[in-house]
């Protein structure tokens, strides 16, 4: 069929995010981070005892009972949290609310590769300061004036974590735009900076529930700031859609937060095997980052990344690669229980030695 020029030219196009495959399979599966232990048991008794009534009506739009939990568990006030599905969504209507700017958004060359994508549909310009040679930032680079920060830390697919001190060096340095930290896989890291949010005015935190909380599949992500800005987010989201959290995910979301116990537990668990698994890369002749999250950013100085991939996806072991600029021969590997790692490792001694 001929294409109609006038029809499309009124089209946005973006370049997508590409997320990892989700093989359908049997496979060991490090591929996107996802927490290889089950969610807290309070999570699998409300399924059970959730009331399929109860479906046929909306939820509740300003999810009071998660919001309550959240800002219990925090030790902040209810008007100070955001939820959405997922952190994804989070961050999106922090773009839409915020990055308004005729200035360029600052964000590092190597990072969540969805915020590209966010600014180019939402018609952001933005600019990305390069990472050092260690894939540390250089805090100078977000001193020049912009139309607002956004950074996760430990970054992601780098591993890498900045200390408190240096992401309150942005933050003070930017007073009249907002900064977000997207913190995803801060559980398994260091501070927060949401020990940070009396303090500056123009902070948003960013976390999930898909990482520490093993329920990447309930697809829940939450903000914390001060009350107005949130009020701003929450002003967005009503006006985008204001049933945005199902009821399923409520309840659930609420058995996980009471849970800190099993919480520390499996986030303690993954940090040991993750520390675990950096030795023995390391005496596989991989060079790696210090990770801080649940994956290791790897590579090997023999061996190509991208060969090295495939092969292992030959033999059912998924991990990620990027055929990108500065970042082609590293792998990320997904922490997994310590029988997958073995499998992994087990796998790369017969490889690597062939």
């Amino acid at each position: 069929m001929k294409q109609n020029l006038n029809l499309l030219k009124n089209i946005r196009t973006v370049e997508p995010y590409v997320p990892g495959e989700q093989p359908q399979t049997k496979v060991i599966k490090l591929n996107t981070n996802e927490n290889p232990y089950p969610p807290a048991p309070g999570v699998e008794r409300a399924l059970q005892e959730i009331d399929a009534d109860r479906l046929r009506l909306y939820p509740d739009p300003v999810a009071k009972i998660l919001v309550k939990a959240l800002a219990q568990d925090h030790g902040v006030r209810e008007d100070q949290i955001f939820v959405g599905v997922g952190s994804d969504d989070v961050l999106s209507m922090c773009f839409l609310t915020f990055f308004n700017s005729k200035k360029p958004i600052l964000f590092p060359d190597i990072t969540y590769s969805f915020y590209k994508v966010w600014a180019e549909l939402y018609r952001i310009p933005y600019e990305c300061p390069k990472l050092q040679d260690d894939f540390h930032m250089t805090k100078e680079d977000y001193y020049k004036e912009n139309g607002g920060i956004i950074f996760p830390n430990p970054n992601a697919p780098t591993a890498i974590y900045e200390e408190l001190d240096f992401v309150e060096d942005i933050i003070k340095h930017n007073p009249d735009v907002v900064v977000i930290v997207d913190e995803a896989y801060i559980d398994f890291a260091g501070k927060s900076a949401e020990t940070l949010i009396e303090k500056y005015d123009n902070l948003i935190v960013v976390q999930t529930f898909s990482k520490s909380r093993s329920m990447a599949g309930m697809r829940i992500g939450y903000a914390i700031s001060n009350p107005v800005l949130i009020q701003y987010l929450n002003d967005v989201k009503y006006s985008f859609n204001s049933y945005t959290m199902n009821q399923a995910s409520l309840v659930c979301g609420v058995e996980a937060v009471k849970d800190r116990a099993y919480f520390e537990k499996i986030t303690a668990r993954i940090v040991e095997t993750r520390e675990w698994a950096k030795v023995e890369l390391k005496n596989l002749g991989f060079e790696i980052t210090d990770s801080k999250a649940n994956f290791i950013f790897a590579m090997h100085p023999e061996y190509d990344a991208g060969e090295l991939f495939e092969a292992m996806k030959e033999n059912h072991i998924y991990v990620r690669h990027w055929n990108s600029e500065r970042i082609a021969q590293y792998l990320r590997i997904t922490i997994g229980t310590k029988e997958e790692m073995k499998v992994l490792f087990s796998f790369l001694n017969g490889y690597l030695k062939r």
